[in-house]
């Protein structure tokens, strides 16, 4: 069971990471000189593809980590595992990877609060 919840939440990050580069990439076209031109049709068909392969992970992750299917996870717990992968996943892509934001004192704060709803999220 313990493998399952480590196997679903590592499907999470993958899939969070094309989450991030479907949803946000698009953003950072304009730094090339060979998709800056895209029009707004072709960057959508560009993030479907991109979401295909999010999709691919994200799928198999909530059904691993179900407790519908032997996994250890209910729905709420999948949900807020989610949203909290995604917020890592997204804050590492803007500061780290785009480079176009700073984490500042108040995201510190409501990553504090995400974390507090894990925890009372798996309060049993």
């Amino acid at each position: 069971m313990a493998q399952s919840g480590i196997l679903s939440i590592a499907l999470l990050v993958l899939s969070n990471i094309f989450m991030t580069l479907a949803w946000y990439g698009h953003l950072q076209l304009h730094k090339s000189e060979r998709w800056s031109a895209l029009p707004l049709y072709g960057v959508i068909l560009l993030s479907w593809l991109i979401a295909l392969a999010e999709y691919t992970f994200q799928v198999p992750a909530n059904r691993i980590g179900s407790e519908n299917y032997g996994g250890p996870f209910n729905l709420f717990e999948l949900k807020v595992i989610q949203e909290v992968v995604s917020l890592v996943v997204f804050t590492v892509f803007a500061v780290y990877v785009f480079k176009t934001e700073q984490l500042r004192w108040n995201y510190l704060v409501g990553f504090i609060f995400l974390i507090l709803a894990v925890f009372f999220i798996f309060k049993k």
